[in-house]
């Protein structure tokens, strides 16, 4: 689930569980509000854990031909 996904699930479980007074058979429309919203802020909660702590790696390597001209080669890793 990616973090936009999630602030939707949010939002429309707080619309379902705030704002909306309707009676549906069979169907408690507050639950259900509120299950999205767990279900959201649980997608915020491990969208962050897992995307944030990426590290970015840069290594830089200086070579030399045998003409004696140095060439800089920079690698960047995520």
């Amino acid at each position: 689930m990616r973090l936009g996904t999630a602030i939707v699930l949010l939002a429309l479980g707080a619309v379902l569980t705030f704002a909306l007074r309707v009676d549906v058979s069979g169907v408690d429309l507050q639950v259900v509000g509120w299950i999205l919203m767990a279900a959201g802020a649980l997608g915020i909660v491990l969208e962050l854990a897992v995307w944030a702590p990426r590290r970015r790696e840069v290594r830089t390597t200086t070579h030399a031909d045998p003409a004696g001209r140095r060439r800089t080669t920079t690698d960047e890793a995520y």
